[in-house]
This record gives structure tokens, sequence and C-alpha cells, in this order.
């Protein structure tokens, strides 16, 4: 007992302050809740780092214990092999916490041409590979924008947007890029399919190599689709979504991704495009009809709620009315809330510290 004591001990000594990494979406909300929750308190600001959305799973998944992250903010829910991961590394009792909406928008300066795009145009611009004339992928050979649409300018193609760490980034690529490549209906039929014979049959007529083949049509249609071109149309611009904002604002030709608290905040110098004749406003993020719009989340380490001190303090803070509510301060700073029920029941959970399961990963 004394020994499980003196542990305990070690355990809580070694951090006085609550560690947060993960998102740059959700940086800004959980950094204006934690300089919040350290004034109203009096305990140490929660410790906030922007790492991208992969970035924090990882660190947060690397173990248990006041060297490791207590909490990790994500733009899309997490994947089961880092739920799988975290359970190997010991990080077995993780809360889930839905805290609101955010739309992905797709701005350019407010000097340049507004954009009328489809998602079906940004899986052109930005896709690796298309459909050619033949019906058969091809290595993207678009160079503007006309190429991709004839309504849309004749500029280059050049969209400044998040690397493979970002949760922007998958987000961007399950709703914006698949939901363009199903406007072809080989490849519509290719995700929905689980009949072996019809999926090597599609492979074929798509030429996607048989060594390709999965027996989940699924997985080979995601492997098109969130392939994004390397040939220099998109440039990644790390985790930084205002370094994006500055660099659309010194080039009127490009376009950037970043979420909506982004282009709220910064409305004065970027302006988001139109998809599919839905602009990106806090109304059509919230009622679904801007249809590339996500759940934001973080993540929390049971094992830390009561040695770290001020995690539970800061949970209360972020999932209270004054926070996360219709007119809590967090909707001022462009996060969209979640529906009354919605705010309850997750409250609850998180009151009970009820751990998640990987149904549904």
């Amino acid at each position: 007992m004394a020994l499980s004591m003196a542990s305990t001990t070690v355990f809580a000594a070694a951090r006085d302050y609550v560690s947060i990494v993960g998102s740059s979406t959700v940086y800004p909300f959980a950094t204006v809740v934690a300089e919040r929750f350290g004034k109203s308190t009096g305990n140490p600001t929660p410790k906030v780092e922007s790492t991208g959305s992969g970035g924090g799973m990882k660190l947060f998944c690397a173990g248990v214990g006041t060297q490791h992250a207590d909490i990790t903010n994500a733009s899309r829910r997490i994947k089961k092999s880092e739920f799988e991961m975290c359970q190997e590394n010991g990080v077995k009792d993780i809360i889930e916490v839905q805290i609101g909406y955010d739309g992905i928008v797709v701005a350019n300066s407010v000097d340049a041409p507004h954009m009328n795009l489809t998602r079906k145009d940004l899986y052109l611009a930005l896709a690796a590979q298309v459909p050619g004339p033949d019906g058969k992928l091809m290595a993207n050979p678009y160079k503007t924008w006309k190429e991709v649409n004839p309504t849309l300018p004749a500029t280059k193609i050049e969209v400044l947007g998040p690397p493979p760490t970002s949760g922007t980034r998958d987000a961007f690529a399950e709703l914006a890029m698949e939901g363009g490549a199903k406007k072809y209906a080989d490849l519509a039929t290719l995700r929905g399919s689980k009949d072996e014979a019809e999926i090597k049959s599609l492979m074929a007529k798509l030429g996607i190599p048989e060594n390709a083949f999965n027996k989940k049509g699924k997985k080979v249609f995601k492997a098109v689709a969130h392939a994004i071109r390397e040939d220099g149309h998109y440039i990644e611009a790390g985790e930084n979504d205002n370094l994006i904002i500055q660099k659309l604002e010194a080039n009127h030709a490009a376009l950037g991704i970043f979420g909506f608290s982004f282009l709220d905040q910064n409305s004065d110098v970027v302006q988001g495009s139109t998809i599919e004749g839905v602009n990106p406003e806090f109304e059509t993020i919230a009622d679904k009809s801007y249809s590339i719009s996500r759940p934001l989340f973080f993540y929390v380490k049971k094992a830390h709620i009561g040695v770290v001190p001020g995690i539970d303090g800061y949970l209360a803070e972020f999932t209270s009315e004054k926070a996360w509510g219709e007119d809590g301060y967090l909707a001022e700073k462009g996060m969209i809330p979640m529906p009354a029920a919605l705010r309850t029941s997750i409250g609850a959970d998180v009151i009970n510290q009820k751990p998640m399961t990987a149904d549904g990963l």
C-alpha cells in the first residue's frame, strides 16, 4: 500500500498544470477555455500546444504519466488504429468529448474574385489521379481551374493546405475529395461494393492495378479519393492556419484550406468560396446545408484526472453553457454549438468520466 501511495505522489508531483496537445483547429477554442479557467480559479493556466490532430494522438497515446499529455484536441474522431495504439501503451480509459462543429473552408483573398466551387471541382483540381476520357484513372493533367470547370477562371490551380498529420486534411479528404469522387458512377459503385468479382471488374475498368485489390471496395475507393497530387499545385503549408491566411494576403491567385473559425476571425482579409451554392457561414454549418463540415473533439486520460490538478475543472469550464452553449464565448470565436440535448448527454458523460469504446471506429 505504501509503495502505491509513493508512486502516486511521484506521479502527482511531476507537473502542476494541465498539458494539452493536438489540432490546430481546436487550438484557439482550447486556449480561450484554458485562459478563462486559469483566471477564474487561480490554478495554473493549462498549456495548450498546436501539434495537429495526428501528432497530438501520437503524443497522447504514448503512455500514462505526467511526462505525457493529459488531453489531445482533434478536428476529427480518433481512428481505430490510434485507439489501439493507446491501449497497447497503457492508455486504457479514454474519455471522448465532442465539443461542437466546424466547417472546412476553401478561401482566398478578399481582393481576389470570389470562387463558386463544387466538391467535384475540388476533387478534379487536387486528386493525384482523375478519370480520363476512357474512364480509366490517369495522372491529374489539370493546371488551371478553367480546365477543371469551364465556368471557373483560367488561373493556375494553387492551393495551400494542411499536411497528412492534420485532422483538417483528413476531414477534407473524407468530405470534399470523397464527395467529388462519388460523382463518377464507377467510383461510387466501387465505394459501395463488397462483391469481389464486381470490385475486380471495376478496378480493371478504372485501370487500378490488381495488387491494390481489397475485399472492401470502400478501401480501394478511399485510396483513390484521398490521394492528393504532389506536382506543386497543392502546397502543404504546415499546421499553422494563420500562416496560410498571411500567404493568401500576399498571393491573390492562391486558395487556402482551413477551419471556419479562422475565416470568421479574419473576414476582413479572406473570403470563403461557395460550395455547391452554399456559403460557409455559422448558420449553414449548424444546419448541415454546408457540405464540408465536421464535428470537433478532445480526448482525456481518465487515469490523469485527480492526479494532475485542474483537469476536472478545465473539463467543467469547457462543457459549461457559458463556454460551449448557443450564446457561449466559444460561439463568438467561431465554433458552431451542438444541439442542447447533445450537449446535455455529452456533459453527463464527462461528469461521470465515462470511457469510450472502440464501437463505431
